[in-house]
């Protein structure tokens, strides 16, 4: 489902630049957008109460956290926020690439619970647990698309611009 979502979100947008819309004019820009919606999706079930059917809810996600992570009721509740605000910073210009690593790592950070939850045969949303096989190249995705994101987007330095002159100044100047 959230795939879905992604490649829905990400032909959208790039729709939208086709026909002249400049904040989705690239790829990139196209792609951090979805991913924005992706996560907007995935990150409000942290927040779901157990007792909601419709959805994957927050009882679904901590009994995908391995046993040996400490507080996993509180670890589903930041990673839920984590999610919502590397969302927002993707929609952002001058946050996106901050957003987009950040997104990276936290999606390796969680790997590790996508793989209890294969191999323990954690269900999700009331259907069967989702094989290794298929999370594993999903998760792969999210990373690929987390970075292809930050690709054009504004440096997470800038130089400040007197000392961007100086050193473009001394690198225009002949050498005796």
């Amino acid at each position: 489902m959230t795939i879905l979502v992604l490649l829905i979100a990400l032909a959208v947008f790039r729709g939208l630049g086709a026909l002249g819309v400049r904040r989705f004019t690239t790829w990139p820009t196209a792609a951090a957008h979805a991913l924005a919606i992706m996560l907007f999706m995935t990150s409000s079930a942290h927040f779901v109460p157990g007792d909601v059917t419709v959805m994957p809810t927050h009882d679904d996600l901590r009994a995908m956290v391995p046993p040996v992570v400490p507080f996993p009721s509180a670890m589903v509740y930041l990673t839920g926020v984590l999610e919502f605000l590397g969302a927002l910073g993707l929609i952002v210009g001058r946050t996106r690439r901050a957003a987009g690593y950040c997104l990276a790592l936290l999606f390796v950070i969680m790997l590790p619970a996508n793989v209890y939850a294969a191999v323990a045969e954690v269900p999700f949303d009331g259907a069967q647990a989702t094989p290794l096989w298929q999370r594993i190249p999903e998760q792969i995705l999210y990373i690929a698309v987390a970075l292809w994101a930050t690709r054009g987007a504004l440096p997470l330095l800038r130089l400040r611009p007197r000392l961007r002159r100086t050193t473009q100044a001394s690198l225009t100047t002949p050498d005796n």
